[in-house]
């Protein structure tokens, strides 16, 4: 949705930006709204996820660590091995 002058609004909460439709269904209900909505169809494009098996020893330590932190396990592993990465590449 375009955040310009000539920006449709959307048709239940009349909003003009990503921002105030936030605002509305943070305050609102689909259910009151259910009658005025249509089936619509698109296409989303995620990037690929792989995975790694870590040892059960390994992850305890870790949900700990990003309890601590309140993060995720996998953004703290994410946060771990970029840091790394960029460490041996400096190197």
């Amino acid at each position: 949705m375009s955040e310009s002058n000539d920006a449709q609004l959307t048709s239940i909460s009349k909003a003009r930006t990503l921002e105030e439709i936030a605002e509305f269904w943070d305050t609102h209900s689909l259910a009151d709204y259910w009658d005025e909505t249509h089936e619509v169809e698109f296409e989303v494009r995620a990037e690929q996820r792989r995975r790694i098996t870590l040892d059960p020893d390994v992850y305890t330590q870790l949900e700990a660590q990003s309890r601590v932190r309140g993060l995720l396990p996998e953004t703290l592993v994410n946060l771990w091995v970029a840091e790394r990465l960029a460490m041996e590449k400096a190197a």
